[in-house]
């Protein structure tokens, strides 16, 4: 098997952007308004720090809109090469997101519960790019659509990968002293991780280089 990509997300600043590209992060996220969760940053510093990212390390900006043309917009602003979408989107939708931004990539969080959640990967694959399985909510009151700090199942998370022919990236409560495991059981194309490699809120360059090392070990 071959070593998943490593996406840093939650990063807040031009300077976080290039330790994490600098420890060997193939992608950083970047989180717009949320209603919950950390990391939140303003669009126009979402801008700010894509357009400073150099090629080929991917942006991606975590959106929680579910409407096409509000996403679009977003993106006018943001400018990434990659939209996640951390709430669930219709089908209608992703297909104007398709038609309007074609040369941009399309990733459908789906928050991972029983084997439904195999169901809603499914049906959303033929629509996007790649799949992320998190550990959030999308049932309370206020929605957890991701930086949870939480692992779920990960033997579903398998079976989503095993069923899925797009590239699946794994996240929630991904950390240095389990990110090999999940690599080995879940089989994913990449990892996603925030919590795992912070301390405070705030990057931590000892935790980042432990979980690469450990995940590309």
């Amino acid at each position: 098997m071959t070593k998943p990509l490593i996406k840093i997300c939650c990063v807040q600043s031009i300077a976080e952007a290039r330790t994490a590209i600098k420890a060997g992060a193939s992608a950083i996220g970047l989180v717009s308004a949320m209603p919950s969760g950390p990391g939140v940053i303003d669009e126009a510093l979402i801008a700010e720090i894509a357009s400073a990212v150099p090629a080929p390390v991917e942006t991606f900006l975590l959106t929680s809109e579910q409407i096409a043309s509000r996403i679009i917009e977003q993106h006018h602003i943001c400018r990434t090469t990659t939209i996640q979408l951390v709430d669930y989107v219709e089908v209608a939708e992703l297909v104007k997101l398709r038609q309007s931004l074609p040369d941009i990539r399309l990733v459908q969080v789906i928050h991972v519960v029983d084997d439904v959640s195999l169901l809603e990967a499914s049906s959303v694959e033929p629509y996007v790019d790649a799949i992320l399985l998190d550990s959030g909510n999308v049932k309370l009151d206020v929605k957890q659509l991701g930086g949870t700090g939480r692992v779920h199942d990960w033997a579903v998370s398998r079976r989503i990968v095993a069923s899925l022919k797009r590239p699946v990236f794994l996240a929630g409560g991904l950390k240095p002293e389990n990110v090999a495991e999940a690599i080995a059981q879940v089989q994913p194309d990449g990892l996603d991780v925030c919590s795992g490699v912070r301390t405070e809120g705030l990057l931590d360059q000892k935790k980042l280089n432990a979980l690469i090392n450990a995940a590309f070990g």
